[in-house]
């Protein structure tokens, strides 16, 4: 099958992922245009290991929180109640906790927070980076329930050039998307993807072009989105 479809991901995705799309005619290059670094503090890792002795509610909206700390909790198992967006989130949190300490996800913070809300949660530890976004503690704060947030990962934006045409570019965070839109400019005609809401409105801020957003926030569901979307 000859290639005519070019696109980029501004993430690493799976090698099958990338296979998924080449057999269907369209070739995925991969770049990560932003780097996250774990925080290995000595005060922080003692205080997320007194906390693996209680019982909190925490929050993780980024497979990135939760990667970050569960290597401290080797032999240990935290007793708590998890509230996580869905998809990668979800699946790093399974490889720490139980299923049945999950009490709800959703698909963006915005959407978390409204669940911890109704769950009548009145106090929550939420896990995030340094560059967290704001609508999940604003609502919570707005709400009467007490955060206590813990930056345990740092993110790094790493622009990179792009001279190759595109028709279409995968965009899974606003950290990637003002990345990429700080040294480069889609060309008209490319297609952007947002892997949720979140996403497109920075995408909008900085762009006119076609936008399409994902039902699902997940790469899988990405790669399904642009392989749709392009066999119309």
């Amino acid at each position: 099958m000859k290639l005519n479809t070019y696109i980029l991901s501004t993430a690493e995705l799976d090698h099958e992922l990338v296979q998924k799309a080449l057999d269907h005619g369209i070739e995925i290059d991969a770049v990560s245009f932003i780097q996250v670094e774990p925080i290995r503090e000595n005060n922080l890792s003692e205080d997320l290991l007194s906390l693996a002795k209680t019982s909190i509610n925490a929050v993780f909206t980024s497979a990135n929180a939760i990667n970050s700390i569960g290597s401290l909790f080797e032999g240990i198992k935290p007793n708590w109640n998890i509230y996580c967006i869905g998809k990668a989130t979800k699946k790093a949190v399974m490889a720490y906790f139980d299923a049945s300490q999950i009490k709800a996800t959703a698909n963006d913070g915005a959407g978390l927070a409204a669940e911890i809300k109704a769950n009548g949660v009145k106090d929550v530890v939420f896990f995030c980076g340094d560059k967290r976004l704001d609508a999940l503690p604003d609502f919570l704060y707005k709400h009467d329930i007490m955060v206590r947030e813990i930056v345990v990962y740092k993110t790094k934006e790493t622009p990179e050039q792009v001279k190759k045409h595109y028709q279409g570019i995968m965009f899974y965070s606003p950290n990637g998307v003002n990345s990429f839109f700080r040294i480069n400019t889609p060309l008209q005609g490319s297609v952007l993807f947002a892997i949720g809401n979140t996403t497109a409105k920075a995408i909008q801020e900085k762009s006119t072009n076609k936008l399409v957003v994902c039902d699902t926030p997940s790469k899988e569901a990405m790669v399904d989105q642009v392989i749709t979307h392009f066999h119309k």
